[in-house]
């Protein structure tokens, strides 16, 4: 193997940090080694995690096998007795550059809820990327009853503006021209900092002192916490692309109650119509929990009809997959065959959402972010298949003539 190779399970947060460890793994002259980064949010990734670990174990025998992330975090000692692992390091120290020496312990996994910041982390580029990630944010202090995630990253911890600010500037002048603001609970930016600056505040200095940058993305965020200064960028700031994913979770107020969420039914649908009033034709994408124990069939209805009132553009459908030690863990659960079913209806509804929200754009034009020859986002991150000759990393313009139900189809101009 001529370099290390990282493979990514999970969020935003998980691709950027995977570039970090790249790195680190490269400078520690670990060119044969094979990093797993592990997610936690379901039991569904844990396994597949296994099963990577397995096969890259299969696959390059001599390879050294180390396993970090979520999943490691908050059990290393399940990973360290599989006997393909070599090394498991904690979230904190797969930041860590002296972590990827010879003198590492065996299971490297510190106490996360002792860490009080979070450090910006300089990175050369993201490897077959055209948009870069930026951790903004890290942990997060809330306790929804289904979650696990703050045993694996701690809790909220903000990485200071101005070293947003020239880790941004650094990525512009290698050429993005996309970057993607990430963060566990990236509406909880700022609470630990001076001031208490929240992310729209944020944003707005990010755009003014980077002018050059073109196009900011947000990944997930909390639709009872978005400040008033980011949802007037929201209507104001073009280089603010036109596509929020809400973590919403389900449609009905008690379930709500009993996942220990901060907003209610009518706060999630007043979130998604004060976003199309500010922006029209603004994308919304959503995270939904199929099956959560004590759902009947009419609170289920209540989270699928939402789809339509909402006129949600996207999901992201979890089943829900009980976390050990978590409130919801204890609840009266949902048959596994039940919440498959609803799992399986709630992506219908959302692919039937797509392919609408695609028609509808036919005959527009659209700003693409070229990922890969022929291929890329729109400023709405819908998936685009293009004629016409573009580099990846490149913005171009296209005419939308066509669409499938997962994709646009378009040319050049």
């Amino acid at each position: 193997m001529a370099a290390p190779e990282v493979l990514t399970f999970g969020c935003r947060l998980n691709a950027f940090e995977s570039e970090v460890i790249r790195g680190h793994a490269v400078s520690a002259g670990l060119d044969d080694a094979v990093i797993i980064n592990t997610c936690a949010v379901t039991a569904e990734a844990e396994r597949q995690a296994r099963q990577a670990i397995r096969r890259a174990k299969r696959l390059h025998p001599h390879s050294r096998i180390i396993v970090t992330g979520c999943a490691a975090q908050i059990d290393p000692a399940r990973f360290a007795a599989m006997k393909e692992v070599d090394l498991v390091l904690g979230n904190a120290e797969k930041l860590k550059p002296e972590s990827y020496r010879d003198n590492t312990p065996r299971i490297a996994v510190g106490d996360i809820m002792a860490l009080k910041e979070t450090a910006a982390h300089l990175i050369d580029g993201f490897e077959n990327r055209a948009r870069a990630f930026i951790e903004v944010q890290q942990g997060c202090d809330h306790r929804c009853t289904f979650c696990i995630i703050p045993y694996g990253r701690g809790n909220s911890r903000s990485v200071p503006i101005g070293e947003i600010v020239r880790q941004v500037r650094d990525l512009v002048a290698k050429g993005f021209r996309e970057v993607v603001l990430t963060g566990v609970d990236l509406t909880g930016f700022g609470a630990d900092l001076p001031g208490s600056p929240p992310l729209g505040q944020l944003c707005r200095r990010l755009l003014a002192l980077v002018p050059e940058l073109e196009r900011l993305r947000l990944s997930s965020l909390d639709p009872i916490e978005i400040d008033d200064e980011l949802w007037r960028l929201i209507g104001e700031e073009p280089r603010l692309l036109p596509h929020l994913h809400l973590s919403i979770q389900a449609g009905d107020d008690l379930i709500l109650k009993r996942m220990k969420r901060r907003h209610s039914r009518a706060q999630a649908l007043d979130a998604c119509t004060r976003a199309r009033s500010l922006r029209p034709g603004i994308a919304l994408g959503a995270d939904l929990i199929a099956g959560f124990p004590t759902e009947d069939e009419v609170m289920f209805m209540h989270t699928l009809d939402l789809v339509e009132e909402a006129q949600l553009d996207y999901l992201h459908v979890f089943p829900f997959s009980p976390r050990p030690n978590t409130p919801a863990a204890r609840m009266p659960p949902v048959s596994r065959a039940l919440v498959r079913e609803r799992a399986a209806r709630l992506r219908a509804a959302g692919a039937a959402a797509l392919a609408r929200t695609l028609a509808a754009r036919v005959g527009t034009n659209a700003q693409i972010l070229v990922e890969r020859p022929g291929f890329g986002r729109s400023e709405h991150y819908a998936p685009v298949r293009f004629e016409g000759a573009a580099a990846t990393g490149d913005v171009i313009r296209v005419n939308l003539t066509s669409a499938h139900p997962d994709m646009l189809v378009g040319q050049s101009v």
